[in-house]
C-alpha cells in the first residue's frame, strides 16, 4: 500500500464584505417598514390649552390638589342627594361627620393641606388650606343638580373667603378655576 502526500485545500471565505452589506441592507430595510408602520399608526393627540385663569387638572394640580379635586368631585353627588333629602345643603360638618372626604378631618386631609371648611352664600363650599405650599384653597360653586362641579383655586398664602363669587371677582382676586380636559389619549380604548 503506497501512502499518498497530504494534500491542503484552502478554502477562501466567500467575501465578508458582501455578507455584512446584505445584513445591514437587512436592518436597514426592517428599520424602514416598522418605522412607516408606526409614522403611519401613529394618532395625533391634540393638547388644548387651557386659558390663563385656568388650570388643568390633570398638569397643574400638586398630588394632593389632585385629590382633594377628585375627592369634591366625588362628593359632589352625595351633596346632591341629601340637598334633595333635606331641601337645604348640608354643611361642611354635617359631611365630615358622615365621613366625606375632603370635608372629614382624618390624617389624609391634615397632610393635604388641612383645610378649614364653610358653607357660604347657601351654595358655595369654601375650603381655606392652612399649608398653602402643600395645597391652595379651594372653592366650589354648585349649580344645578346635572353640572359639573365649578371647582376654583387659590395658592395665595393670606387668602380669605371671598365676598364677591362671580368669574370676573373670583379672577381678578387671584383664584384659577379648575378644568377637567379628556383627550384621545386618555379615554382611548383598545379593542382587541
Amino acid at each position: 500500500m503506497s501512502m499518498n502526500s497530504p494534500t491542503t485545500q484552502v478554502v477562501r471565505p466567500a467575501g465578508a464584505g458582501h455578507e455584512t452589506l446584505y445584513v445591514l441592507l437587512l436592518c436597514l430595510m426592517i428599520l424602514a417598514i416598522a418605522g412607516s408602520v408606526v409614522a403611519w399608526r401613529h394618532e395625533s393627540q391634540d393638547v388644548t390649552h387651557v386659558s390663563s385663569h385656568q388650570l388643568d387638572a390633570r398638569r397643574d394640580l400638586s398630588a394632593s390638589e389632585q385629590g382633594i379635586y377628585a375627592d369634591l368631585r366625588v362628593t359632589l353627588d352625595e351633596i346632591h342627594l341629601l340637598r334633595q333629602e333635606q331641601q337645604t345643603l348640608p354643611t361642611p360638618e354635617a359631611l365630615a361627620d358622615e365621613g366625606f372626604a375632603p370635608f372629614a378631618q382624618d390624617a389624609s386631609s391634615v397632610s393635604r393641606g388641612d383645610h378649614a371648611w364653610q358653607l357660604l352664600d347657601t351654595k358655595i363650599y369654601f375650603g381655606q388650606s392652612q399649608t398653602p405650599s402643600i395645597a391652595g384653597s379651594f372653592l366650589m360653586r354648585l349649580k344645578a343638580a346635572d353640572d359639573a362641579p365649578d371647582i376654583w383655586l387659590s395658592r395665595a398664602a393670606d387668602i380669605k373667603a371671598p365676598a364677591d363669587v362671580t368669574d370676573a371677582a373670583l379672577e381678578s382676586a387671584g383664584w384659577q378655576q379648575i378644568v377637567a380636559q379628556f383627550d384621545a389619549g386618555v379615554t382611548r380604548q383598545h379593542r382587541h
